[in-house]
Parts: structure tokens; C-alpha cells; sequence
């Protein structure tokens, strides 16, 4: 998809991770955990690009410059009897932000599912980001009041996975 003639909206390459790897590292910040992140371009290629990937991206370049990217795996709906995109991240640079990238990734997202057959594009937002909530809400997207996330990680994985 062509946004202008110096911006280009298409699917990341393996030339594209570092890139996408160093915009990780910037969302984690604006998400306030800047060290959270433990990925690195081998791993990320390895997942976008190796033998048998589970997880897919696009990315917005301008003049040559990747300015935002979304990275999403399929999910799976036992109700709807189909797949649906999770988008783990979408990530736009702020000084590009107001161009229209994000909203252009998602309808992306969206055009892949409809094609696609699939049920939803769903993602996560923390619940003090109101800049991406209110962008959520303005496209047509809809919170999901009547759930929760839940998460298993770190000794409480590794307990619960080794356990009897």
C-alpha cells in the first residue's frame, strides 16, 4: 500500500528488524518499562523470517526510513470456528505520528483479516493510555469491558510448568 509517494506502508523484511527491534526498544519506554525488552535481531529474524514463523509485521517507511511497524500472529476464535489477528504491537515514531501510520497499519491488519475470512483484529492497551484509546475508539474499535487479562510468567511459570 503506497500512503504518498516517499511513504510506503508493506510487509517487514529481514533487512526491516533492526529497525523494528530499535522501535521495540521505543515503545517499551513511552510504556514505561524501559528494560523490559530481552529480544535481539537474531531471535526477531529467526521469528519473522526462519523456517516455520508464528508472528508477521508490516512496517511504514518514509524516504527509506522505517517510521512505525505492527507485529501480529494469528489467534483463534472456538466460538467463531476461525483465526483472528492479535496485534502484539503497533508502534509509530512521534515525530511521524499524525500522518495517518497507524490508522493505515490497522486498516492493513483489517484488510488481511476480511480477506482473509478472518473474525477480529483484537490487541491490548494499558488503561492510562488515553492518546491510543481514544485512536482505538475513533476507528470503531470497542474496549472489552468484561474481561481481564491474565498472565503466567517468570518463577510462577516455570513453578506452575514443573509442577504435579
Amino acid at each position: 500500500m503506497t500512503l504518498s509517494p516517499v511513504t510506503t506502508l508493506r510487509r517487514a523484511t529481514p533487512d526491516d528488524v533492526p529497525a523494528i527491534l530499535e522501535l521495540i526498544h521505543d515503545l517499551a519506554v513511552y510504556e514505561r518499562e524501559p528494560d523490559a525488552v530481552k529480544n535481539t535481531v537474531p531471535v526477531l529474524t529467526e521469528q519473522l523470517f526462519g523456517e516455520t514463523p508464528a508472528i508477521f509485521a508490516h512496517v511504514v517507511e518514509e524516504d527509506g526510513d522505517v517510521m512505525g511497524f505492527a507485529l501480529w500472529f494469528l489467534n483463534y476464535s472456538t466460538w467463531e470456528g476461525t483465526h483472528g489477528i492479535y496485534l502484539e504491537d503497533l508502534y509509530v515514531r512521534p515525530e511521524a505520528r499524525g500522518r495517518g501510520y497507524g490508522k493505515a497499519l490497522l486498516r492493513e491488519l483489517a484488510r488481511t483479516a476480511v480477506e482473509r475470512g478472518y473474525a477480529r483484529v483484537e490487541w491490548s492497551v494499558l488503561k492510562w493510555n488515553e492518546p491510543s484509546i481514544g485512536f482505538y475508539q475513533s476507528i470503531g474499535a470497542q474496549p472489552m469491558d468484561e474481561w481481564d487479562t491474565f498472565r503466567l510468567t517468570g518463577s510462577n511459570l516455570a513453578l506452575f510448568g514443573t509442577s504435579q
